[in-house]
């Protein structure tokens, strides 16, 4: 059974920077991809970043691109967030999501496994 779980978030100002961690279980060995997504209040959720689980490859909301990093550990099967230079607008609660199989990288309903997100709050 896939669980997600993430972690690292907090209040920050903006202009601080913020990891994001999500810890992944149960089959991981089956990934094609993960990625971040985030949700803010009275809006969609929208695609951050995501990463191919065994090349690695990774991907970019422009809204974010150059400020954020997403990166992971396979052999402890995390999967990070490093943002920088965060905006209040970067305010959201985050989840991390997983795939089994190959879709279109920023849709949410590729993902088949989510985490329940963590927020994060930046204020200005």
């Amino acid at each position: 059974q896939v669980q997600l779980v993430e972690s690292g978030g907090g209040l920050v100002q903006a202009g601080d920077s913020l990891r994001l961690s999500c810890a992944a279980s149960g089959g991981t060995f089956s990934f094609y991809r993960m990625a971040w997504f985030r949700q803010a209040p009275g809006k969609e959720r929208e695609f951050v970043a995501a990463i191919s689980w065994r090349y690695g490859n990774t991907y970019y909301a422009d809204s974010v691109k150059g400020r954020v990093t997403i990166s992971k550990d396979s052999a402890k099967n995390f999967v990070y967030l490093q943002m920088s230079s965060l905006k209040p607008e970067d305010t959201a609660v985050y989840y991390c999501a997983a795939s089994k199989n190959v879709g279109t990288y920023g849709v949410d309903s590729a993902y088949g496994y989510w985490g329940q997100g963590t927020q994060v709050t930046v204020s200005s």
